[in-house]
């Protein structure tokens, strides 16, 4: 049995790990192949990402290396660029991106798709010149330094109009990524201004940009108005019913009418799945997600269970029973409890025996709003405050796919409560050719051929 596995995150890292497990004699033997195919050789624990950028945690803890964890599976780093199931062999290319590479053809028997999701944009003017993401450890950390960057700038300057650019930061999108994100760099920038002569916390203005009428969408209607408050009685600028028109040379144009200069602009607007569902046969649902049964499996347009494909994760269209039967969001609580009951499947199924339909249990979920302060929901109610932040870390470090992992998060969360922030930028790592490329600039030759 070659089973392959589309997708390192959350889903696929949890199925292969179970399907490892249990069937460990059987690869032991080469009885049975499972393989996994995804762009990076690790997993991005998305929901820690805000504490990376605010300095809380090393980025290297979110991260988990696929190769060590699935240490009975093979692991290749590569791009799935076409999923023929009818013929079951996908073809995938293992070239860096923005290089040719030889595309090869792999053969399987059973396929898992969870290739999850990717940033949804808009064709919003100056968006694509200046906007920042904030889904991978490399856009956190990159958004960490370019905040502490835009505070020496301001700092520096005596343009009262630069300035005041340099000290606006607008967030687009108030799910929990905006929300978490702009609240730990507020908290994060609050403490920084602390080492400036000249930069009071007060000069920073926040602006968190929503196009609907409330906040945290996911969240209770009680718990969605405790954040707004919050986040208002820390004078940060929530504009709800309100989108961006354009970013154009950094001027922020929105359709209240508002107009203001800003140099840091977040878009965390929602997620969409994941192109590479556009170039499979597997059957979509008007939102691009992959058709599925509440088993996991992939159902055909009549309902009916298409054979040796299973999908699971943020590109699955599951039907939440709670919801009448419309699919469940797409978060990691789902992933991660949708890929445990895709694995018991996959191995009933394999060994004759009846299949099993997902019932989630009930949202329990929360987000970070800096040291000491966070929203979470339980099955008691909301909670919020210090004991909110407690049960917050505590839910997240269960949930991370690896015991050494949650091991040095551990540590770093102790550390930061023992020292002082670190609050250095160090936006050179992310040009690291740059001073060296300056060296030949520096050293042309002179008129006449020397140095």
């Amino acid at each position: 049995m070659r089973i392959l596995i589309i997708g390192g995150g959350c889903a696929g890292l949890t199925v292969g790990l179970r399907l490892q497990q249990t069937l460990r004699a059987r690869l032991r033997s080469g009885e049975d192949e499972i393989t996994v195919v995804e762009p990076q050789p690790y997993l991005t624990y998305h929901p820690l990402l805000a504490e990376v950028a605010a300095g809380t945690i090393d980025p290297r803890h979110v991260v988990v290396p696929l190769r060590r964890t699935l240490s009975g599976c093979r692991v290749l780093t590569a791009r799935v660029t076409r999923v023929d199931h009818a013929g079951r062999r996908v073809r995938i290319d293992a070239a860096p991106p923005g290089e040719q590479g030889l595309l090869t053809e792999l053969p399987y028997d059973l396929l898992v798709m969870a290739p999850g999701s990717v940033s949804r944009t808009a064709p919003v003017p100056g968006l694509a010149e200046h906007g920042l993401g904030f889904a991978s450890v490399g856009e956190a950390v990159g958004l960490r330094n370019h905040v502490l960057e835009q505070l020496d700038l301001a700092s520096t300057t005596r343009d009262p109009e630069l300035r005041q650019a340099a000290l606006t930061f607008v967030f687009v999108g108030a799910g929990y990524a905006g929300v978490g994100a702009l609240a730990e760099l507020e908290d994060m920038a609050r403490y920084a201004t602390k080492g400036y002569h000249n930069l009071d916390a007060e000069d920073l203005r926040w602006v968190l940009v929503e196009a609907t009428d409330r906040i945290l969408p996911e969240e209770s209607a009680e718990l969605a108005a405790h954040t707004l408050a919050e986040l208002r009685e820390r004078s940060i600028d929530v504009r709800l019913g309100t989108t961006l028109e354009s970013a154009a040379d950094r001027l922020m144009v929105l359709s209240d009418g508002s107009r203001f200069a800003a140099r840091t602009l977040v878009w965390t607007a929602g997620i969409r799945p994941a192109p590479l569902l556009n170039a499979t046969d597997l059957p979509l649902v008007g939102n691009g997600r992959i058709r599925c049964l509440p088993t996991l499996q992939v159902s055909t347009p009549d309902g009916r269970p298409l054979p040796d494909a299973w999908s699971a994760g943020d590109c699955a269209a599951v039907p939440d029973p709670a919801a009448d039967g419309s699919p469940c969001a797409p978060n990691a609580q789902h992933a991660l409890a949708q890929a445990e009951l895709l694995a018991a499947n996959v191995l009933a199924a394999l060994d004759g025996r009846p299949l099993r339909d997902y019932r989630p249990e009930r949202q329990v979920c929360s987000t970070s709003l800096g040291v000491g302060r966070a929203v979470a929901h339980t099955g008691r109610g909301p909670l919020t405050g210090r004991r909110a932040w407690w049960l917050h870390r505590a839910r997240h470090l269960r949930r991370m796919p690896s015991t050494e992992r949650r091991v040095r998060i551990l540590t770093d969360w102790l550390l930061a409560g023992l020292f002082r922030r670190e609050v250095v930028s160090l936006g050179s790592v992310e040009h690291p050719r740059a001073e060296f490329e300056a060296g030949f600039a520096d050293d042309r030759p002179g008129p006449r051929g020397g140095r």
